[in-house]
């Protein structure tokens, strides 16, 4: 961690983060004034997320990630971009889930990037499987948006399969599949050094089903 890092952690995390205990719900629009609220997992250093929310200052984003120099880094991004629609959380997004946030609170969900478990043995440890979408869709808005991107085109098959199949959420793509890049998602450094690589990288956009009423 640098010394800026640090600095912005020690100083802003008071205001502006949060750990994940799972001992109480989250007043979601308390925190962030009433603004809908977008859940990012896996934020790495936080410049993707300050570029998103520095186009869109009208959405909150609650970024979780356990990397102690990606949140100094994105507090510190915060502050001197006067970003106050962004809210940091130290844990483990699926307890955020499970304990903390209430039933229809998120009006969309990202994740970009996501570690792609390569190994076989190791692909049960992929987030993006039905347990998780089963846990995540109640506390999505009917109608919120569940955006999902990855350079490991075996993971972004699973990741398709996996939604595809799944009740509470349809795809947004008129024919079906991966979508293009939508314009709000910033190309990352991470994303840029896979594009150098040949990585081919893709987009998924799934929107929580409306409840039958």
């Amino acid at each position: 961690m640098t010394v800026g890092q640090g600095d912005a952690l020690e100083r802003l995390w008071p205001r502006w983060g949060m750990d994940i205990d799972g001992q109480r719900l989250l007043d979601l629009e308390e925190m962030f004034g009433g603004l809908p609220v977008v859940l990012e997992i896996g934020f790495g250093m936080g410049e993707a997320t300050a570029q998103m929310a520095a186009a869109d200052p009208g959405t909150g984003i609650l970024a979780v990630d356990v990397h102690t120099p990606g949140q100094g880094n994105l507090l510190g991004l915060a502050e001197r971009n006067g970003l106050s629609n962004i809210r940091v959380a130290n844990g483990d997004a699926i307890i955020l889930l499970r304990e903390m946030l209430p039933h229809g609170s998120l009006d969309g969900l990202r994740v970009y990037f996501p570690d792609p478990w390569p190994k076989k043995r190791h692909h049960k440890r992929r987030l993006i499987q039905p347990e998780f979408l089963s846990l995540a869709a109640p506390r999505m808005k009917p109608g919120a948006i569940l955006h999902c991107a990855t350079d490991w085109e075996p993971y972004a098959e699973q990741m398709l399969d996996v939604l595809s199949a799944h009740p509470d959420f349809e795809t947004t793509q008129e024919h079906g599949g991966f979508a293009p890049r939508p314009a709000f998602r910033p190309l990352t450094r991470f994303e840029g050094q896979g594009l150098d690589k040949g990585h081919k990288v893709h987009d998924l956009l799934f929107r929580r089903v409306l409840e039958s009423a």
